[in-house]
């Protein structure tokens, strides 16, 4: 039986192509990054990794290949540890249709010997690896996506109708950090459409209720409660530290505020807004698209624009709106996709339809514009309870 497998390895050897661990390594530094795929199990991945390999373990390759890369005149390599198991994936890769084609000879243990710079992934517990693993199979976000979603922090404006199903799905994901701004408490009237809550926490601070909500979804995010009411003193601090920003505030003074705090501090935000029965979401990317200020430079009459509680609301429109913004701040958080820089999402749920408005930039714009007023001190002497405008710059011409 030896001797048979022996011929058989042989004969496969025979007919694939190789390189030593020294060609792929020229490969790399030459910039043509070619596609590299680890067949090795888990637990051998996990003690360490060439850089940019993808992990398809042998007895997944036929299954996964096509989806991971559908050009089969891609070059490809593929190593193990010691150079036999990749030459029978090379073998069965060729069967497929791939035409360039290539067995990394000692595997990773002579990139390993050779002093070539490796990857240690992280290592997941048992349980993150049940939690996560539909998205491990998703290229687009696989381990590295993970990795980079609990390492994230994002903040959440108001734990109300828009936050409460942004907060869950951003925790479902495993974003590790999820700060949540919120001084009110649960009231009855809340969860017609503000599903972190629930009817035994009425009373109690919405924050708290937060927390408790995330951590029995999730024990793996850390939530930080900010019991505060956003105001130019306390914005920058609380928005600081946080790489994304997903707004649900339903009043105009704490729209301007987040815009300008972010726009000065360089956080995207993804913005949404609902109304009776039409929602709207939209990304404010400072330097890459308008702000909140581009759109709308002054606040409308009061009487055109009641909130939730003197206009209602139907309870599950919110539902629609927040996932939106979740799937927005992961997009930004992994860098994927096309998020709506730029373009404003609008939703009719009586007509069930979606319709898509192209914005621009204002060039006259008092945050983000080239003549712009906003600075710390700005922020700070502006009260934003009493007027959102920011003031306009005098120039020795005025």
């Amino acid at each position: 039986m030896a001797r048979r497998y022996e011929q058989l390895f042989q004969e496969i050897k025979r007919a694939i192509r190789e390189v030593d661990v020294h060609q792929l390594y020229q490969q790399l530094r030459s910039g043509r990054r070619p596609v590299i795929i680890d067949v090795r199990e888990r637990e051998e991945w996990e003690q360490g990794y060439v850089p940019g390999a993808l992990f398809i373990p042998r007895g997944y390759l036929e299954m996964r290949i096509e989806e991971e890369v559908p050009d089969k005149s891609t070059p490809i390599y593929v190593y193990c540890a010691g150079g036999v198991r990749s030459a029978f994936a090379a073998k069965t890769l060729e069967e497929l249709g791939y035409q360039n084609v290539y067995s990394v000879a000692g595997g990773f243990s002579a990139w390993k010997h050779a002093g070539y710079p490796f990857v240690t992934p992280r290592q997941w517990t048992r349980e993150q690896l049940q939690r996560y693993s539909r998205h491990f199979l998703i290229p687009e976000v696989g381990e590295e996506g993970q990795a980079k979603l609990l390492d994230s922090k994002v903040l959440i404006i108001g734990a109300g109708g828009l936050g409460s199903p942004a907060a869950l799905y951003l925790a479902a994901a495993g974003v590790g950090t999820l700060g949540i701004v919120d001084a009110d408490v649960v009231d009855l009237s809340n969860l017609q459409r503000q599903i972190l809550h629930t009817t035994d926490r009425v009373g109690r601070p919405k924050t708290e209720s937060a927390r408790e909500a995330i951590t029995a979804l999730n024990p793996d995010v850390e939530v930080i409660a900010h019991d505060v009411w956003l105001s130019s003193q306390t914005i920058l601090d609380v928005i600081r530290d946080y790489d994304v920003i997903v707004n649900g505030a339903d009043n105009f003074p704490t729209r301007y505020l987040v815009n300008d705090a972010a726009v000065l501090l360089g956080k995207p935000v993804v913005d949404g807004s609902i109304f009776r029965f039409d929602g709207q979401v939209t990304v404010y990317k400072p330097g890459e698209g308008p702000c909140y200020r581009c759109l709308y430079p002054e606040p409308p009459p009061p009487e055109l624009a009641p909130s939730c509680d003197q206009a209602g609301v139907l309870g599950v429109l919110p539902g629609v709106i927040g996932v939106l913004q979740a799937t927005e701040a992961i997009k930004l958080l992994l860098g994927i996709g096309e998020p709506l820089v730029g373009r404003v999402l609008l939703y009719d749920a009586l007509a069930a339809t979606f319709r898509e408005l192209s914005v621009e930039r204002d060039p006259e714009c008092a945050a983000c514009g080239p003549n712009s007023t906003l600075t710390v001190e700005t922020i700070g002497q502006i009260d934003y309870q009493q007027s959102c405008i920011l003031p306009v710059r005098q120039t020795a011409a005025d």
